[in-house]
């Protein structure tokens, strides 16, 4: 008997973990978006030209 035929559900991590597509989303997207927020941050902080 397989856990799938005794009605256990999958957890969210382990179906997060198997989707290749959804690791890759979150492999660009988590960089991308803390680099950006970090660059926002380091310009702001730049002091104004006379």
């Amino acid at each position: 008997m397989s856990s799938s035929s005794q009605g256990e559900r999958i957890p969210v991590m382990q179906r997060i973990l198997d989707n290749p597509f959804l690791l890759l989303f979150i492999g660009v997207t988590v960089p991308t978006v803390s680099y950006t927020i970090w660059g926002i941050m380091e310009v702001a902080q730049l002091p104004v030209a006379k």
